[in-house]
């Protein structure tokens, strides 16, 4: 360790050079994965508020949850053998306020279950982001296709679909509007094994989040690019020791043949890589929970503890991984010849 802090104090240039790349490629990484966080919430913030467990769709929907359609009868009898079970529709449309704008909405209905909102005929249950738009408690809203009104009775926090605010309804208006007389799904929270239930098709959370295209289309683009983020940062340790490793042959050699071992050059290595990356985790990290707190209200940003910790050890492993790679020719670095080569 004191050797690589001497190395480091000797040779101040090369090593912030490297350390402000690797904070500039953490804090991009953390940045993208906060927005790739926000987006996933602000896209399926009602599944993934769901605990564990299955969803069912019937089987000629091949996935579709729009195409779904519940048979009534078996609806009522799988409820009857699952007490914690719920189904549910979910259908994108829109309400006019008392000015007759219109706000687009995930309309939502359930049978009578505590994961879902719980809504009389007439009345309407909303995601808070609606507030913002100027609604209110106590408002009146319209459907175009709803002979009766909306009384906005209760907000919401943090539900959303498909980037639309959620709008829980009664189940008989929402039989109005879209001339419905069944419901689309089912879930059966709880559940290790998926009961078989003939005629519908079992999904796990994630399995039925990536029925949703548009979840499905921007989670991976945006963790394809956390990956290669990643991977560019190995291939930037790789490259950097590789070129101080060829620059150093000369030093090996002297120090191989004054009795130092190849582990201890090794760990010289490592302990100058953990340093760097760790300085520029923390520089990150930090600024990342910064911009986490003051990023603006309607940007989909959110940072979690969990991610930030998973993503910090990614970027040490694979920093362990490229310097360790690019330290492969120390091993084979003989003193005399080591020395004839290169100089200090």
């Amino acid at each position: 360790m004191n050797m690589a802090w001497k190395e480091m104090k000797k040779s101040k240039a090369k090593f912030i050079i490297l350390g402000s790349i690797i904070f500039l490629v953490s804090f991009l990484t953390f940045i993208i994965s906060g927005l790739a966080n926000g987006l996933s919430q602000d896209n399926a913030a009602l599944i993934k508020d769901l605990p564990q467990g299955h969803f069912y769709m019937s089987t000629d929907a091949k996935g579709t949850y729009n195409l779904s359609k519940i048979d009534p009868s078996l609806q009522d009898q799988t409820l009857k053998e699952h007490k914690d079970a719920a189904a549910f529709s979910i259908q994108m449309g829109f309400v006019n306020d008392k000015e007759d704008k219109q706000h687009t909405v995930a309309f939502v209905t359930s049978t009578d279950s505590p994961l879902f909102e719980k809504v009389a005929p007439g009345e309407i249950v909303l995601d808070k982001s609606l507030e913002k738009d100027g609604i209110k408690v106590g408002d009146v809203l319209t459907n175009n296709q709803f002979n009766g009104e909306f009384k906005v009775v209760k907000f919401v926090d943090q539900k959303k679909y498909s980037h639309a605010p959620v709008a829980y309804i009664n189940m008989n208006d929402y039989k109005e509007i879209y001339r419905a007389k069944g419901l689309q799904l089912m879930f059966i929270p709880g559940q290790d094994q998926a009961p078989s239930i003939t005629g519908l098709d079992s999904y796990t959370n994630n399995e039925f989040l990536n029925t949703i295209s548009s979840y499905k289309a921007e989670n991976m683009s945006l963790q394809m690019i956390i990956w290669f983020l990643i991977a560019i940062s190995g291939l930037l340790f790789a490259i950097f020791f590789y070129m101080m490793n060829v620059q150093k042959i000369g030093l090996y050699g002297i120090l191989k043949a004054i009795g130092v071992k190849t582990g201890t050059l090794f760990r010289m290595m490592w302990a100058q890589m953990f340093l760097i990356t760790i300085s520029a985790l923390v520089l990150s990290v930090a600024l990342s929970l910064g911009f986490n707190m003051i990023a603006p209200k309607g940007m989909p940003f959110s940072l979690t503890l969990n991610g930030t910790i998973l993503l910090s050890v990614l970027f040490l492993v694979i920093g362990f991984i490229g310097a360790t790679l690019s330290g492969m020719q120390i091993r084979k670095v003989e003193p005399l010849q080591a020395i004839q080569q290169g100089d200090m």
